[in-house]
């Protein structure tokens, strides 16, 4: 015991991508990385390994080896001989040569079922702007989930009709959901008839902020399935819009931040994508009140943003659908989950083909045709846009027309009658 936690000590001092993260989450200095001939020498202090000088921690099945050492060989850890990078800065070049599809527009006219495109929506020469950049890409109707409502959807509405582009917009309406209390829904829902027949063809993207942050007027969390919300949700079903709701965030969000978080980096990036457990409601029980909203309100369609989460869970996603036939799902800024299961995500997608719907969430054409790229290809192994999203690489899924047709465009048109029906493909 004595000889294995002198080696643990020894190799502290080296471990700057196992546990530099973690000792600046308690306020503490890392402590510096010995120059390379130290580690050496320390490392051969560490055991036999083989003549190999520093591999001499041994672990049982199922241990992990102590912190900043690897296994490298069954049950037997070493540490590095050379200083290591962070995660930060570890960038490999990969030496894979495979064939390369690159997928610049979409086969088909998509819808971006999730955009944020409020900025453009302001004059003219904005608005001309947002549509080259659509043609470039090839998506055809972009819908604007910023939750705009009263004069700012009325003035946004009108821009576009009187435009020479009205077919290629469309504007959702949002819901205040502050001082949620006695009169409130009478109001909210007054609102929305009002914002629906100016032109709105939805709700959305109601914020994670729902279950998350935003409180009662009497200064309670509301929870997503608070009855006092439920006159909302009769309305939009009554209407014939559909809800688009984003719930939560990716469950690694509410895990602990260490080094078995594969989101790890991205949680290091952005301090308010953290929910720890004790001040934020537990990812279930978020998606248990999700869930208890879909069936309450069965005559509703709702549109679950970033496949609800579930994009690493996709069999989990597919009996949500089996269980709630008023539920479909968007595929905004979850590529990175679609890309690392290309087998099982090309077969969810042809067996779901009428639950999904093709969103992108942050408008930046240059990220557009991953996801082509994906939906459409066969590739293997090329890279994701944003690296704190995953540190993975991501494959091509390589789905048949007539599942593309739906992902892009039909379905889409299918749950949102307030849509330009003409102009595309059959």
């Amino acid at each position: 015991m004595r000889s294995y936690r002198s080696q643990v000590v020894v190799q502290l001092v080296i471990a700057v991508l196992a546990g530099s993260f973690v000792v600046a989450q308690q306020g503490q200095t890392p402590p510096p990385t010995p120059p390379a001939g130290q580690q050496q020498e320390q490392g051969r202090q560490g055991g036999a390994g083989r003549g190999r000088g520093n591999a001499g921690v041994q672990i049982g099945p199922g241990e992990e080896c102590p912190p900043g050492m690897t296994e490298w060989r069954t049950g037997s850890c070493r540490a590095p001989e050379l200083p290591v990078p962070n995660i930060v800065d570890y960038r490999p070049r990969s030496t894979l040569v495979t064939p390369a599809h690159p997928v610049p527009r979409a086969k088909f006219p998509a819808i971006d079922y999730h955009a944020h495109i409020a900025s453009f929506l302001r004059s003219p020469e904005s608005l001309d702007r947002l549509v080259a950049d659509l043609d470039k890409i090839n998506v055809g109707l972009s819908i604007a989930a910023d939750s705009i409502s009263g004069d700012a959807l009325v003035q946004a509405v009108n821009l576009i009709r009187n435009s020479r582009h009205k077919d290629r917009v469309r504007v959702m309406t949002g819901i205040n959901f502050a001082n949620v209390g006695p009169g409130w829904a009478e109001k909210a829902v007054a609102q929305l008839e009002a914002d629906v027949k100016a032109g709105a063809v939805g709700i959305g993207e109601i914020s994670k902020s729902l279950g998350l942050r935003t409180r009662k007027a009497d200064g309670t969390l509301l929870k997503l399935d608070d009855p006092d919300l439920d006159p909302v949700w009769a309305a939009a079903g009554r209407l014939g819009i559909p809800v688009f709701i984003h719930t939560a965030e990716p469950q690694e969000f509410f895990e602990p931040i260490d080094n078995h978080n594969e989101r790890m980096l991205e949680l290091a990036l952005f301090g308010d994508r953290r929910y720890p457990a004790g001040q934020f409601p537990r990812f279930e029980e978020l998606m248990t009140q999700r869930d208890n909203v879909f069936k309450k309100h069965p005559k509703t369609t709702f549109v679950a943003a970033h496949l609800g989460w579930h994009g690493n869970d996709l069999a989990r996603l597919g009996r949500m659908f089996d269980a709630m036939p008023n539920v479909v799902a968007e595929l905004g800024a979850v590529l990175y989950d679609i890309g690392r299961q290309p087998r099982f995500g090309h077969d969810f997608m042809v067996k779901y083909q009428d639950r999904l719907l093709f969103g992108k969430d942050t408008f930046e054409p240059a990220e557009f045709p991953y996801y082509w790229r994906v939906f459409e290809t066969n590739d293997e192994y090329f890279d994701y846009y944003r690296n704190y999203h995953a540190f993975w690489k991501l494959y091509g899924v390589g789905l048949p027309d007539d599942v593309l047709k739906k992902v892009y465009y039909k379905n889409a048109l299918r749950v949102t009658p307030g849509l330009p029906k003409t102009g595309w493909p059959q």
